[in-house]
């Protein structure tokens, strides 16, 4: 079965074996500024499209991280507030158990 990775996870990290990016379709062809290093223009190129495409999956990734962080956040209050309840329970149980001896003792 062959898997392909994604831009963010890629399937390999060594550069040689990935497959070139293609140059950008939305940039005009005889651009203003001509390329004076043309590979370190072409790779600064990509990076910066690479990135823009991986913007909307870090955005989704950070927004669940929060929502994550956020859940385990009100689970933490609930486990809190239950906790607190069965304290009180036991406090009053406790109580009750003193009277009913108190009142054992006193007759």
């Amino acid at each position: 079965m062959n898997i392909t990775g994604t831009i963010d996870r890629p399937l390999t990290h060594d550069p040689k074996k990935q497959a070139p990016m293609k140059p950008s379709t939305s940039e005009p062809v005889g651009s203003a500024t001509p390329d004076f290093t043309t590979t370190g223009a072409n790779a600064s190129r990509q990076n910066r499209t690479r990135e823009m495409h991986l913007m909307p999956e870090a955005l989704a990734r950070a927004h669940m991280h929060e929502r994550l962080h956020q859940a385990e956040q009100e689970r933490r209050a609930m486990r809190l507030v239950v906790a607190r309840r069965m304290q009180r329970r036991a406090e009053r149980a406790s109580m009750r158990a003193r009277r009913a001896l108190a009142m054992a003792v006193m007759q």
